[in-house]
């Protein structure tokens, strides 16, 4: 915070208007218009909340204009070539990278949490066998409020850190049952013997008649798939996490909101979208008519994993996983795949296009991660499920970051009301 101050003027107000002015430490400054309509009887407005700091955060920063994220303070390029995701975990939920004993400790107790309860895996047969995967996961995750009573006490600090753990145990179990709802396959129980994301891999892959052997390069591959995903500061989902959880209620439903906000093709769907895109250019040859296409404002065409409501330079998270894709394609799958040659080549016709350079539309963390999804056997249906278990450790963070604030409230927005102005009730055989 600091002692900075802004002044506002307007019509109908007596002198100019006073407001405290934070500081971070990076990042812009805040101006306070808490007191606003208290004072001045205005309120601002922002839709999508373009300039608006909805919350003090000490988790993640971006610097949209450098290409900059970092978690806690760490460059997301460090993390992603030096840590492992549950280390990430750890440090998103309390500060600080763990130390060994620590780190042991809170992979153990995420492990021990890996179950669900046996009645749930009969909650999968309610659902038709083509349900959505996204469907049973906002349902069956709000659904755990129903059978972990005993960590739903948001006034005791062990309570929300065992429904955090909780959380981020069973969201890989419930996405593999999900799966195999989906394909018609026997749910697979979790081997606590496993990573985090090995585990995930074996139960969606591992059929009781032969044995399932987690290739490293794949569950490397998806392990820096989820540092990437982890956090990403006041989007919609976490954003939607924070509102529920403002009101009290309790951690699953809070969740289970985040996971129905992710699931919107312009959040957590527009890796599907890139694929879906990139099937319809179909070969390289047509890449300068769709580029054209794409600059067109009269054609409905829209160029996919480019650009970003932050980023208006590379996204970092896209480099790192340029790089991971190419690896992934040459030992899981042909090198020569025809998708990723052909994303490539749209990348660099597009960076060399004053079009897109002068809009800062650069490729984002959706234009690469659908490829290696596809690569690693993930089917599109399960792309943002995948999303939505990296992320979980994000939300959870910020669910108990808000809960520890003393000054968190519940939210309440306000509007500009361009409705009716008062009109009076007219019977039925009166009405014009």
């Amino acid at each position: 915070m600091s002692d900075k101050k802004a002044f506002l003027e307007c019509d109908g107000c007596e002198g100019k208007i006073e407001l405290a002015v934070h500081s971070g430490s990076v990042g812009p400054d805040s101006v306070d218009i808490t007191r606003l309509y208290a004072e001045a009887g205005l309120f601002t407005f922002d839709p999508g909340f373009l300039s608006t700091a909805s919350c003090s955060s000490a988790i993640t920063y971006i610097d949209g204009d450098k290409g900059i994220l970092r978690y806690r303070g760490y460059p997301i390029e460090q993390l992603a070539a030096k840590s492992t995701f549950l280390e990430v975990a750890h440090l998103l939920m309390y500060g600080e990278l763990p130390k060994v004993d620590q780190l042991d400790e809170f992979t153990d107790m995420v492990m021990h949490h890996t179950m669900i309860n046996q009645s749930l895996q009969r909650f999968f047969q309610g659902f038709h066998y083509d349900a959505h995967p996204m469907a049973m996961m906002v349902g069956v995750v709000g659904s755990l409020s129903g059978f972990y009573h005993d960590s739903i006490n948001m006034r005791d600090d062990a309570h929300r850190h065992l429904a955090a753990f909780r959380l981020i145990a069973k969201m890989p179990t419930i996405a593999a049952a999900a799966y195999k709802h989906n394909v018609g396959e026997p749910v697979v129980y979790p081997r606590n013997d496993l990573s985090y994301v090995g585990n995930l891999l074996r139960m969606m892959f591992s059929r009781p008649c032969e044995e399932y052997i987690v290739d490293p390069l794949a569950e490397r591959a998806m392990d820096l798939l989820f540092i990437l995903h982890a956090d990403h500061e006041q989007n919609a989902s976490t954003s939607s996490v924070r509102l529920v959880g403002s009101s009290g209620a309790n951690p699953f439903a809070c969740i289970a909101a985040g996971v129905a906000s992710l699931w919107g093709p312009a959040h957590g769907g527009a890796n599907e979208a890139v694929l879906d895109m990139l099937e319809e250019i179909g070969d390289a040859s047509q890449i300068d008519k769709y580029i054209d296409k794409a600059k067109d404002r009269n054609d409905p065409f829209r160029l996919m994993g480019f650009g970003h409501r932050v980023y208006k330079n590379y996204d970092p998270r896209a480099k790192i996983i340029r790089e991971v894709c190419l690896q992934v394609l040459e030992k899981l799958a042909d090198s020569n795949n025809p998708l990723f040659e052909l994303a490539r080549r749209l990348e660099e016709r597009a960076l060399h296009d004053d079009y897109f350079l002068e809009r800062g539309l650069y490729p984002n963390v959706d234009f690469y991660s659908g490829i290696i999804y596809r690569a690693l056997g993930i089917p599109e249906s399960m792309f943002t499920v995948m999303f939505a278990i990296a992320r979980t450790a994000g939300w959870v963070s910020h669910w108990l970051e808000m809960l520890d604030d003393p000054k968190h409230r519940i939210g309440r927005p306000r509007q500009l009301y361009v409705g009716a102005d008062r009109r009076d009730y007219l019977p039925i055989d009166q009405r014009a």
